[in-house]
């Protein structure tokens, strides 16, 4: 069973970057598709960017400003979300999700559905404060 744990959120002031970690313990992350989703309060959890982790492609979500970043270190089994100039509007709960689906390469619009997904870590609280 994939277990996974994300770490590095925080309070941070708008205008810094930040990179959160997602780490797979049970099973290794490298045979998975990988995203990061990010549920703002009172708002609607959305997918932010995912990552096929056969291929190396990846997605982006629709809402996504060319800020975001996500990759990967498999000596580390990690997937990383790297988030550049915050804003307060970042605020909310980021989580890691992983699907044992890999898609191809025109089928990866798929990737930033919640429903593609069948393993969830906790998530990790980022607050950007103005």
């Amino acid at each position: 069973q994939l277990h996974l744990a994300e770490s590095g959120g925080g309070l941070v002031q708008a205008g810094q970057s930040l990179r959160l970690s997602c780490g797979g313990s049970g099973k290794s992350l490298k045979v998975y598709t990988s995203g990061w989703f990010r549920q703002a309060p009172g708002k609607e959890r959305e997918g932010v960017a995912c990552l096929n982790m056969d291929t190396d492609g990846t997605y982006y979500g629709q809402s996504q400003t060319g800020r975001f970043t996500i990759s990967r270190d498999d000596a580390k089994d990690t997937v990383y979300l790297a988030i550049e100039r915050l804003e307060p509007e970042d605020t909310g709960v980021y989580y890691c999700a992983a699907s044992a689906t890999l898609l191809s390469p025109n089928a990866m619009q798929y990737c930033v559905h919640r429903n593609f997904y069948d393993h969830w870590g906790q998530g990790t609280q980022v607050t950007v404060s103005s």
